[in-house]
């Protein structure tokens, strides 16, 4: 059915007469009366029937107006809902307790209308491809992984280092330390079951272990936050690797303790990827909220791999 005859239907059933809507629709009398007539050939009805005082609906035009109505609603939110700066703004995180997620709560107490979908995608690559192909507006990553640059379409900013933190169970030998160096990791077993192969994440912790000598085992299937956290509290020989910022929740029975790491203190670098073509308005209002609130990056004291700096 055609749009266009149907808002026409709608123009000269409220004025009453062909020639004000053709007026108030900015187009030839002549044109309205052909819309019409498509359109009553479409229905396989008459809509309008002449008389003195103009146009006047037939019993089968004033069923279809309130429809005809309704169609154009539905037409109007249709397009708003894909037009730049109507639509919300589809940003990816890695979890929902990550730094990222922060950092996206932040935008939306700063910003609250601004419409927000969050979402999580797997890797780097999963994401870039939703960004080319307009899926997500923008994704949190850490830039890039060895071998893999970023397509040339694709615009990055480093937004935020989150340095590491061990967190080990009350029995484990460095469970009272108010922080430890990465030196005095050396020999303690780090247990991250979620690392996968081929992943930025992953990229990043090869190269901690390659830089500092660490054990860091990937072995056993990955339950989940909560099952790694009942873990850690009941093993005194393992411990695990969280972020500064991640917001976790245990019992308090568990006893685990948050230690930072020092010298250096390895960060794990946040940046934000989007399309340098996507028109969405909220796009520049998040990339000057996140230059506005967070730190810089490549502090000293700080380690993290070369590959992870945006061109």
């Amino acid at each position: 059915m055609d749009l266009e005859a149907v808002r026409t239907f709608v123009a000269v059933a409220e004025a009453g007469q062909f020639q004000k809507a053709a007026v108030d629709l900015s187009i030839t009398q002549q044109a309205v009366s052909k819309r019409i007539a498509a359109l009553e050939r479409t229905l396989g009805v008459r809509l309008f029937t002449r008389a003195p005082r103009g146009a006047e609906l037939t019993i089968d035009g004033q069923a279809f107006l309130p429809h005809a109505r309704e169609l154009l609603r539905v037409a109007e939110r249709a397009s708003a809902s894909v037009r730049p700066g109507h639509r919300p703004l589809r940003v990816d995180v890695i979890a929902s307790r990550s730094a990222q997620s922060g950092l996206m709560r932040g935008f939306h107490r700063a910003h609250p209308e601004i419409g927000l979908d969050v979402m999580m995608l797997f890797d780097i690559e999963t994401a870039v491809t939703a960004i080319r192909s307009g899926a997500i507006d923008a994704s949190f990553r850490a830039v890039a992984a060895p071998g893999q640059p970023l397509p040339e379409d694709i615009e990055s900013v480093r937004v935020l280092d989150e340095p590491l933190q061990l967190l080990t169970g009350p029995a484990h030998a460095l469970a009272s330390a108010r922080s430890v160096t990465l030196a005095q990791l050396t020999g303690h077993r780090i247990w991250m079951p979620g690392i996968a192969p081929g992943t930025e994440w992953g990229a990043y912790y090869d190269d901690l272990v390659a830089e500092f000598g660490l054990t860091i085992e990937v072995t056993g299937p990955n339950f989940g936050s909560d099952a790694l956290l009942d873990t850690i509290s009941d093993t005194p020989a393992l411990a695990t690797f969280m972020g500064e910022h991640s917001r976790l929740i245990w019992p308090a029975d568990h006893g685990l303790r948050r230690i930072p790491v020092t010298d250096p203190t390895p960060v794990y670098p946040h940046s934000l990827l989007w399309h340098r073509d996507n028109p969405h308005p909220a796009l520049a209002t998040l990339r000057t909220h996140l230059a506005a609130t967070t730190a810089g990056h490549s502090a000293a004291g700080t380690w993290a791999p070369g590959w992870v700096i945006p061109r």
